[in-house]
């Protein structure tokens, strides 16, 4: 198996070798919803084929990112090869998967404590806190992958006027739940980790919980609104949500 051409930015998709045990499709080089579209579209494909058998045993799992595919193989079973070559004859062919019609209402108790960045954020961009606010509320995102940690939810489609380089010395422990900018990206924190990105707010939705079905409440594809709550409310929905409650409100477009 060898990788495609590493200077043709015009020979899309091309696969990437990931070692002896997955390889990967790559759609282009930018965040874009019809990449990720493909992504998906193709992540579906390859899941059907595992079903039906017809891309052959050995397929462990698949990763969509924003723009690329990975696909993990069982080296002792699979014709990682023979399963590459069909992957990427499929990718050449595949048209993009549009969005879910899921939509996620996902509560947010902006500032103060459960958002420390929100008042050095909105000051960087010579706005208020409260024009922070509208501006990181009022999008509709894409989820573009799920990641880093479990349940992670990395969003597009953030105002542009608010996008904020990380920060220069990440934080050891960012909260479950934190609402945060990376650079052009917004997204869920999970679970309790390191982080560089900048704390806005924090939502009583868990995104990953074992035990929970579905244990990942949100999938690729998907879409994600917030909207603000205030923080006495945020303890109320905090415990409906250890309680296994979804907490966010789920609108399934027609």
């Amino acid at each position: 198996m060898t990788s495609g051409p590493q200077n043709a930015a015009d020979h899309w998709p091309r696969l990437l070798v990931l070692g002896d045990q997955a390889f990967g499709v790559e759609f282009g080089d930018t965040v874009d919803p019809g990449l990720s579209g493909k992504v998906l579209a193709l992540d579906a494909a390859i899941t059907a084929g595992m079903k039906s058998g017809a891309l052959g045993p050995g397929i462990i799992e698949t990763v969509p990112t924003y723009r690329s595919l990975a696909v993990h193989v069982d080296p002792f079973v699979a014709d990682i090869d023979a399963i590459a070559a069909a992957v990427l004859d499929m990718a050449r062919r595949i048209a993009p998967l549009p969005s879910s019609p899921r939509r996620w209402r996902v509560p947010v108790a902006y500032g103060g404590a459960h958002g420390i960045d929100l008042e050095a954020t909105a000051a960087r961009h010579g706005i208020t806190p409260t024009e922070l606010i509208d501006r990181h509320s009022s999008p509709i995102y894409r989820v573009y992958m799920i990641g880093f940690l479990p349940g992670f939810t990395y969003l597009g489609g953030i105002d542009p006027r608010i996008a904020t380089p990380r920060r220069d010395n990440p934080r050891l422990k960012t909260p479950a739940g934190t609402i945060g900018i990376g650079g052009i990206q917004a997204g869920i924190q999970s679970v309790e980790a390191p982080s560089g990105w900048h704390l806005l707010g924090t939502t009583p939705v868990r995104t990953f919980m074992p035990g929970r079905e579905p244990v990942f409440l949100i999938a690729p594809g998907d879409e994600v609104s917030f909207y603000p709550i205030p923080a006495e409310r945020f303890e109320v929905l905090a415990r409906a949500a250890a309680a296994g409650d979804p907490v966010a409100e789920l609108v399934v477009r027609t």
